[in-house]
């Protein structure tokens, strides 16, 4: 099964142990989820970034 899948047996047990008990539905779900924490991590980031810049003029040191 898994030469004609071509994946590693490593690679079925982490999706095994990640997407266990998992139905399709919930799975893709998860992604999406994934996905979208990754974007607001990214955003708050940038924000983090903005107001550092902006103390940093407000101060003088620019």
């Amino acid at each position: 099964m898994l030469q004609r899948l071509e994946i590693s047996e490593q690679t079925l047990y982490r999706w095994k142990k990640q997407f266990g008990g998992m139905k399709a539905p919930d799975a893709k779900r998860l992604k999406e989820l994934e996905r979208e924490n990754a974007q607001l991590k990214k955003l708050v980031a940038d924000q983090a970034l903005d107001v550092a810049m902006l103390k940093e003029v407000a101060r003088g040191n620019f």
